[in-house]
């Protein structure tokens, strides 16, 4: 069974490399919609794949870190790198261009890190992430799926070379959460009482 969780930002970016002569060479944005799509073959004690109030923690603070910000390619020149870092308190530097491909995949990625990391507490079964959909316009959208994480030929991704600015950090409700995240330290999920036996 499938569950679709919608989360939206606004984001910058220059995406390097591309056809289109504009969107190569001018900074612009985009109103981002991106849906998380979680999967599991038995529900949980609420009868849920996964409760979606789970998902408004250490997934939407990463997520949410996006939102207005710029976001660069750690490729790019150095004196591009520094004006995003002078002019905007916001960014996240990434180890692949921020196209809406790669946000597809970013996104995939930081998800299954933090759920493969999270000890659930109400009867959980296999969840995983299935797929991510980054609409970047609203007729155009990018879509990953497992097998596109691991695929070094669209880049390799990690969470130590995905970098976000030390506004964005100050801003999640725990600033130590993405550190936790690359130390391996475990997120619990709240206890549940049953109302009802099962």
């Amino acid at each position: 069974m499938l569950i679709r969780k919608l989360f939206k930002f606004e984001n910058a970016h220059i995406v390097r490399n591309c056809t289109s002569d504009r969107c190569k060479r001018s900074i612009h944005g985009h109103s981002y919609k991106v849906e998380l799509l979680l999967k599991a073959s038995k529900l949980d004690h609420g009868q849920m794949v996964y409760d979606f109030g789970l998902l408004k923690g250490v997934i939407k603070d990463l997520y949410d870190s996006f939102d207005h910000a710029i976001c660069f390619w750690q490729n790019d020149s150095a004196e591009y790198i520094q004006a995003c870092k002078t002019f905007s308190a916001r960014w996240v530097s990434l180890p692949v261009s921020p196209s809406a491909e790669q946000f597809s995949r970013i996104f995939f990625y930081l998800a299954q890190q933090v759920l493969n990391s999270t000890i659930t507490q109400n009867g959980e079964g296999d969840v995983e992430v299935y797929s991510v959909i980054v609409h970047e316009t609203d007729t155009g959208y990018a879509q990953s799926f497992l097998e596109d994480i691991d695929n070094e030929q669209m880049g390799l991704l990690r969470l130590d070379q995905i970098i976000f600015s030390e506004q964005i950090q100050s801003e999640w409700n725990d600033p130590q959460m993405y550190n936790h995240l690359q130390q391996g330290i475990r997120f619990q999920n709240p206890e549940v009482d049953l109302q009802v036996k099962i």
